[in-house]
């Protein structure tokens, strides 16, 4: 039983694992941890997880850094991969750690928090309890129970009612280690009533060594709230990456969410979306541009709980050699949800014969009064196009290439941050090229 040493594990450091956290979250960890003995990781026996069994990623030896040893790095010499031109409020994840030593503090609007869980957890005790492991639900994801367990830190932004930051957000994460290891990492957005803010997360992988990441997203999303959340996977062919996001809208908020994977090991993303207020309105989207045997899987589930609501899902896939692509999508329109309006697309380029794709796009309607639709389509690239392009002197494989870019568009045009989208089609554009897929600036990936 691949989970009993992760069971044991848990039994035997618990002092460790809540010394080095805070109140807040070890509150949660004995619920989470019954709930794991129940469920474990997922494997490729349940429906949604058939083509992704997470559980082989956890069958080997890893290390935990329960006693928050310090990791030797400095983000701000080593790793300079901010989007040249974009002007972000920065911020740093070391594995599943705060950097707390900022070069500057961020000059962001009153009563607006962005840093460490932990922080946030003593500094803001009433509204840390009032979210924190709200939204997600360990009870039936064995991921989300085993994050809940080991989880010490993590990134929170909370922004209070009627204030608006202008200014994007930045958090980078760096997966840095010696040893093979495991990082639990968390991230909690609370914007509140009339509130509006942007983030970018970005992933980046700097040891040679195989990483196995648990990432839980939570975002309270309240009454006419505004929320845009791009997340940009740019890891190791090493690194696994379990991320799950759980997101509740009240009535009038929107939330845009876009994650884009130009390189990746072996990623799994849930994106769970409950819309319980009226007019609220949801934008979820994935690209994934897959070589060698990477793996990407998109699993996406929306609620329409209340009448007149909108959501909209884009996915699209690129896949070359022998890459593997999954895609599931659901979406659930509750009884009394009238008026609401679905639209799923998902859409495929299988570049090689030896790229996969599997997608199973579904609606599940309780109400008569809606509009809702899926659409999906799986191929090669367009002939006629690739003719048309040769025929005036393209040569084919710059043809090629220039199809696949196309491809890509109005999934990157969800981006709401003009120079972030800028950078993602000229990164985007390299990635064909076979170019090194790191960001300009980077001093460690030259």
């Amino acid at each position: 039983m691949i989970e009993q040493q992760y069971i044991d594990l848990f039994e035997t450091y618990r002092e460790e694992i809540d010394k080095n956290a805070t109140p807040g979250l070890n509150n949660e960890r004995d619920a989470a941890f019954e709930s794991f003995k129940k469920l474990g990781f997922p494997t490729s026996e349940p429906e949604d997880y058939k083509h992704s069994d997470i559980s082989r990623a956890f069958d080997t030896e890893l290390g935990l850094n329960l006693r928050n040893i310090p990791i030797p790095v400095n983000p701000y010499d080593a790793f300079k991969c901010d989007v040249p031109n974009l002007n972000t409020h920065v911020f740093f994840l070391i594995n599943d750690r705060y950097y707390d030593k900022p070069r500057s503090n961020p000059s962001l609007p009153e009563g607006v928090f962005a840093g460490s869980l932990q922080t946030f957890s003593e500094k803001y005790p009433r509204v840390f309890n009032a979210y924190y492991n709200k939204i997600a639900d360990y009870s039936n994801n064995g991921v989300a129970a085993y994050n809940t367990m080991f989880a010490q830190d993590g990134f929170v932004v909370y922004v209070p009612e009627n204030t608006v930051v202008e200014k994007p957000l930045q958090l980078i994460n760096i997966l840095r280690g010696g040893v093979d290891l495991n990082v639990n990492r968390r991230i909690l957005l609370i914007v509140g009533k009339n509130a509006r803010v942007k983030l970018l997360v970005c992933d980046h992988t700097v040891d040679d060594v195989h990483f196995v990441v648990t990432q839980v997203i939570e975002i309270a999303a309240e009454e006419n709230a505004q929320i845009d959340l791009y997340e940009l996977e740019e890891n190791s062919e090493k690194a696994t990456r379990i991320s799950l996001l759980y997101c509740n809208q009240q009535e009038r908020s929107k939330v845009t969410a876009a994650g884009i994977t130009l390189h990746n090991g072996y990623t799994r993303n849930d994106y769970r979306f409950k819309l319980l207020g009226e007019y609220a309105e949801t934008h979820v989207g994935g690209l994934a541009i897959s070589d060698k045997k990477q793996h990407t899987d998109n699993f996406a589930f929306l609620d329409h709980a209340v009448p007149h609501c909108t959501s909209n899902e884009l996915f699209k896939y690129v896949l070359q050699e022998k890459s593997t692509g999954v895609f599931c999508g659901r979406i659930l329109v509750e009884k009394g949800a009238q008026k609401s309006r679905a639209y799923q697309s998902n859409h495929n380029l299988c570049v090689s014969d030896d790229a996969h794709m599997y997608a199973k796009p579904q609606l599940e309607i309780y109400a008569d009064d809606v509009k809702c639709s899926h659409g999906l389509t799986t191929g090669q690239l367009d002939v006629d196009a690739l003719f048309y392009l040769r025929a005036r002197g393209i040569p084919e494989e710059e043809a090629r290439m220039l199809l696949m870019v196309a491809f890509t568009k109005d999934v990157v045009d969800m981006v709401r941050i003009d120079i972030l989208r800028e950078r993602l089609e000229y990164l985007i554009d390299k990635r064909f090229r076979g170019d090194l897929l790191r960001c300009g600036n980077c001093n460690v990936c030259k």
